[in-house]
């Protein structure tokens, strides 16, 4: 396990590198080290790169590389941990109308409140729908006292429905111009990426990802379902509701940024169990790794199909998720 983690980690860390160098303007690898290197320590290197490569690899391809890596890794363990407290294969971040909720709060800013609070004024939005959409499954769960897995779900489901159709009439209320924006932002992308808001994305995945670690032994008990959990002194009910919350945090703060990205969530945790087994303790660290792996290559991909346009990543990662979703399924069945 350690050696595998470090192997991962070496793979991401290489991945990144190369990703900021791939793009409409390739710069080669070892401008790429230099211009980072230079920006940690100033004067390590000699200069032997333009200005405008300096400007490209560390204002706009490195915040957007490590906020591609940060999503990743939080879509990932969202989904892995959403798998075992509902015991549903096909649970994914996207499950509980946290997507919706973010996808309200960014059409609300980019198409009626205004930048009201400058360049954060959409992932501010966007994650307080996050929130707001987490807020109002629970209070659905309690009025119609849905406590188990499958009727959380259900709830989520049905929040996400009526969330969808505000959002939806926002944008028939708008100015039909101003729709593109939002339909940019809704497909998913990086393009946004800035480093003075990196932290927020990093921080949530620093505490939510951190805590589900810490409760790995736990997400091994919820597989076995509420009543073996309960027997072995774990209560179910307002474990699930934890990490619900959790999770919303994190995908919240993950789609503020990247707008709506499918299938990470819920593909990931299911390669990482097919190759590594169930345990939690192995499956957490792991799908952070390979999440933030896949979404760095994916937008890599994304930057250079349609050159010079940015593919929306959302359709990409679509694109892919489905393809080895089937391949998993047809795996399964023949083995």
């Amino acid at each position: 396990m350690p050696a595998l983690v470090a192997a991962l980690t070496a793979l991401l860390a290489v991945t990144m590198l190369v990703a900021i160098g791939v793009g409409s303007v390739a710069i080669p690898l070892d401008a790429v080290w230099g211009v980072i290197a230079n920006k940690l320590v100033p004067g390590s290197i000699e200069v032997f790169w333009s200005s405008g490569r300096e400007n490209i690899v560390w204002d706009v391809r490195a915040p957007r590389v490590i906020l591609g890596a940060t999503v990743g890794a939080s879509l990932a363990v969202v989904g892995a941990a959403l798998q075992s407290v509902t015991r549903n294969p096909l649970a994914d971040p996207h499950l509980l109308g946290v997507s919706s909720g973010a996808a309200l709060g960014a059409i609300l800013a980019l198409l009626h409140a205004g930048m009201v609070f400058g360049p954060i004024t959409v992932p501010l939005f966007a994650f307080a729908g996050a929130l707001a959409a987490t807020a109002l499954v629970l209070m659905v769960a309690n009025l119609t006292r849905a406590h188990s897995a499958g009727q959380l779900v259900l709830a989520g489901v049905a929040v996400s429905f009526i969330i969808t159709a505000a959002g939806n009439l926002l944008i028939f209320l708008a100015d039909p111009r101003a729709a593109p924006m939002v339909i940019f932002w809704m497909l998913g992308g990086l393009g946004l990426a800035q480093w003075q808001q990196l932290a927020y994305p990093l921080l949530a995945l620093a505490a939510g990802g951190g805590y589900l670690l810490t409760q790995a032994r736990n997400l091994n008990a919820m597989t076995l379902g509420d009543e073996s959990a309960t027997a072995l002194g774990l209560p179910a009910r307002r474990f699930r509701l934890v990490t619900f919350v959790v999770c919303a945090v994190l995908t919240g703060s993950a789609v503020a940024y990247s707008g709506v990205i499918a299938f990470v969530g819920l593909m990931i945790p299911h390669v990482v169990r097919l190759a590594i087994g169930g345990d939690y303790r192995r499956v957490l660290p792991l799908s952070a790794l390979v999440g933030a792996i896949f979404l760095v290559t994916a937008d890599m991909a994304a930057r250079t199909v349609l050159p010079p346009q940015d593919m929306p990543l959302g359709i990409l990662t679509g694109l892919i998720g489905g393809v080895a979703f089937v391949a998993l399924m047809r795996r399964r069945v023949t083995n």
